[in-house]
Protein backbone atom coordinates (compact mmCIF):
# COMPACT_ATOMS: atom_id res chain seq x y z
CA UNK A 1 0.00 0.00 0.00
CA UNK A 2 0.99 3.51 -0.98
CA UNK A 3 -0.30 6.78 0.63
CA UNK A 4 -0.82 9.05 -2.48
CA UNK A 5 -2.01 12.92 -1.98
CA UNK A 6 -4.62 14.14 -4.56
CA UNK A 7 -5.25 17.72 -5.54
CA UNK A 8 -9.20 18.05 -6.68
CA UNK A 9 -10.54 20.99 -8.52
CA UNK A 10 -13.33 22.43 -10.34
CA UNK A 11 -14.73 25.63 -11.48
CA UNK A 12 -17.30 23.96 -14.13
CA UNK A 13 -21.10 23.18 -13.07
CA UNK A 14 -21.86 22.56 -9.67
CA UNK A 15 -18.80 22.57 -8.59
CA UNK A 16 -19.31 20.74 -4.89
CA UNK A 17 -21.45 18.32 -6.53
CA UNK A 18 -18.68 17.28 -8.69
CA UNK A 19 -16.24 16.99 -6.14
CA UNK A 20 -18.11 15.20 -3.89
CA UNK A 21 -18.63 12.42 -7.24
CA UNK A 22 -15.03 12.71 -7.65
CA UNK A 23 -14.56 11.27 -4.12
CA UNK A 24 -16.64 8.77 -4.34
CA UNK A 25 -15.35 7.51 -7.80
CA UNK A 26 -11.45 7.10 -6.16
CA UNK A 27 -12.61 6.06 -3.66
CA UNK A 28 -14.59 2.80 -5.30
CA UNK A 29 -11.81 2.63 -7.84
CA UNK A 30 -8.70 3.66 -6.61
CA UNK A 31 -8.17 3.14 -2.39
CA UNK A 32 -9.35 4.31 0.37
CA UNK A 33 -9.80 8.14 1.64
CA UNK A 34 -8.21 7.82 4.87
CA UNK A 35 -8.07 12.37 5.03
CA UNK A 36 -9.57 15.39 3.27
CA UNK A 37 -9.04 18.66 3.56
CA UNK A 38 -11.64 21.78 3.80
CA UNK A 39 -12.54 23.15 0.70
CA UNK A 40 -11.33 26.10 -0.40
CA UNK A 41 -12.50 28.49 -3.22
CA UNK A 42 -9.41 30.13 -5.25
CA UNK A 43 -9.21 32.43 -7.77
CA UNK A 44 -7.91 30.41 -11.45
CA UNK A 45 -4.04 30.13 -11.46
CA UNK A 46 -2.43 30.36 -14.77
CA UNK A 47 -5.06 31.84 -17.33
CA UNK A 48 -8.58 34.23 -16.96
CA UNK A 49 -11.34 33.19 -16.52
CA UNK A 50 -14.71 34.92 -14.49
CA UNK A 51 -15.90 31.27 -12.49
CA UNK A 52 -13.24 30.78 -9.56
CA UNK A 53 -11.99 27.05 -8.84
CA UNK A 54 -12.89 24.98 -5.92
CA UNK A 55 -10.13 22.78 -4.19
CA UNK A 56 -9.47 19.90 -1.91
CA UNK A 57 -6.90 18.01 -1.29
CA UNK A 58 -7.45 14.22 -0.15
CA UNK A 59 -5.13 11.30 0.92
CA UNK A 60 -5.59 7.96 -0.02
CA UNK A 61 -4.40 4.48 0.40
CA UNK A 62 -3.62 2.33 -2.97
CA UNK A 63 -2.17 -0.77 -4.52
CA UNK A 64 -2.09 1.06 -7.88
CA UNK A 65 1.20 1.82 -9.18
CA UNK A 66 1.59 5.53 -9.76
CA UNK A 67 0.84 5.09 -12.81
CA UNK A 68 -2.03 2.99 -12.56
CA UNK A 69 -3.41 5.46 -10.77
CA UNK A 70 -2.49 8.25 -13.10
CA UNK A 71 -4.58 6.10 -15.24
CA UNK A 72 -8.04 5.71 -12.97
CA UNK A 73 -7.98 9.36 -12.30
CA UNK A 74 -7.81 10.39 -15.98
CA UNK A 75 -10.62 7.75 -16.16
CA UNK A 76 -12.85 9.52 -13.21
CA UNK A 77 -12.02 12.89 -15.18
CA UNK A 78 -13.53 11.93 -18.68
CA UNK A 79 -16.43 10.32 -16.75
CA UNK A 80 -16.94 13.58 -15.08
CA UNK A 81 -16.50 15.78 -18.40
CA UNK A 82 -13.56 16.83 -18.68
CA UNK A 83 -12.34 17.71 -22.20
CA UNK A 84 -8.35 17.58 -23.09
CA UNK A 85 -8.90 17.75 -26.35
CA UNK A 86 -8.48 21.19 -26.64
CA UNK A 87 -5.70 23.06 -27.09
CA UNK A 88 -4.99 25.22 -24.44
CA UNK A 89 -1.49 25.72 -23.65
CA UNK A 90 -2.40 23.44 -20.12
CA UNK A 91 -4.85 25.80 -18.69
CA UNK A 92 -8.78 26.10 -19.01
CA UNK A 93 -11.80 25.67 -17.14
CA UNK A 94 -13.03 22.46 -16.57
CA UNK A 95 -15.68 20.46 -14.65
CA UNK A 96 -13.00 18.08 -12.22
CA UNK A 97 -8.85 18.70 -12.86
CA UNK A 98 -7.47 15.41 -10.71
CA UNK A 99 -3.41 15.83 -10.08
CA UNK A 100 -0.87 13.22 -8.00
CA UNK A 101 0.74 15.59 -5.96
CA UNK A 102 2.79 13.08 -3.88
CA UNK A 103 3.11 9.27 -4.19
CA UNK A 104 4.84 8.13 -1.13
CA UNK A 105 8.15 9.46 -0.76
CA UNK A 106 8.53 8.99 -4.50
CA UNK A 107 10.37 10.70 -6.75
CA UNK A 108 9.23 9.64 -10.46
CA UNK A 109 9.61 12.13 -14.02
CA UNK A 110 7.85 10.36 -16.86
CA UNK A 111 5.65 11.92 -19.59
CA UNK A 112 2.91 10.14 -18.26
CA UNK A 113 3.23 10.89 -14.34
CA UNK A 114 5.31 12.62 -12.23
CA UNK A 115 5.48 13.39 -8.73
CA UNK A 116 6.11 15.47 -6.31
CA UNK A 117 3.78 17.21 -8.95
CA UNK A 118 6.27 19.97 -10.21
CA UNK A 119 4.23 22.75 -9.57
CA UNK A 120 3.01 22.59 -5.72
CA UNK A 121 4.91 24.25 -4.18
CA UNK A 122 4.10 27.49 -6.14
CA UNK A 123 0.26 27.24 -5.77
CA UNK A 124 -1.33 28.24 -2.45
CA UNK A 125 -5.17 26.57 -3.79
CA UNK A 126 -2.62 23.89 -3.13
CA UNK A 127 -0.43 24.28 -0.11
CA UNK A 128 -3.43 25.28 2.45
CA UNK A 129 -5.72 22.12 1.75
CA UNK A 130 -2.43 19.94 1.79
CA UNK A 131 -1.71 21.51 5.18
CA UNK A 132 -5.04 19.99 6.23
CA UNK A 133 -4.26 16.57 5.47
CA UNK A 134 -0.73 16.79 6.55
CA UNK A 135 1.67 19.48 6.87
CA UNK A 136 4.39 17.64 8.29
CA UNK A 137 4.86 15.57 5.44
CA UNK A 138 7.99 16.43 3.73
CA UNK A 139 8.84 16.99 -0.08
CA UNK A 140 10.82 14.40 -0.93
CA UNK A 141 12.92 16.75 -3.13
CA UNK A 142 12.43 20.03 -1.70
CA UNK A 143 12.78 18.16 1.70
CA UNK A 144 10.61 20.99 3.54
CA UNK A 145 7.46 20.27 5.03
CA UNK A 146 3.74 21.26 3.11
CA UNK A 147 3.60 23.84 5.82
CA UNK A 148 7.21 25.26 5.37
CA UNK A 149 6.31 25.25 1.79
CA UNK A 150 3.14 27.63 2.67
CA UNK A 151 4.92 29.45 4.75
CA UNK A 152 7.87 30.32 1.77
CA UNK A 153 5.18 30.44 -0.99
CA UNK A 154 5.12 33.46 -3.09
CA UNK A 155 1.93 33.06 -4.63
CA UNK A 156 -0.18 35.93 -3.90
CA UNK A 157 -3.37 34.52 -4.97
CA UNK A 158 -6.85 34.40 -3.27
CA UNK A 159 -7.73 31.45 -2.29
CA UNK A 160 -10.27 31.52 0.70
CA UNK A 161 -11.95 28.54 3.20
CA UNK A 162 -15.50 27.85 1.76
CA UNK A 163 -18.00 28.86 3.55
CA UNK A 164 -20.75 25.91 2.66
CA UNK A 165 -17.94 23.38 3.60
CA UNK A 166 -19.46 19.58 4.31
CA UNK A 167 -18.83 17.59 1.70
Amino acid sequence: MERAFILLGSNMGDRKHIIKQACNMVSLTCGEIVALSLLYESEPWGFNTRQWFLNQVIAIETRFTAQELMKSLLNIELTLGRDRTHPHDGYASRPIDLDILYYGNNIINEAFVTVPHPRLHLRRFTLLPLCDVDSDFEHPVLKKTNKELLTECKDLSEVKQWINNEI
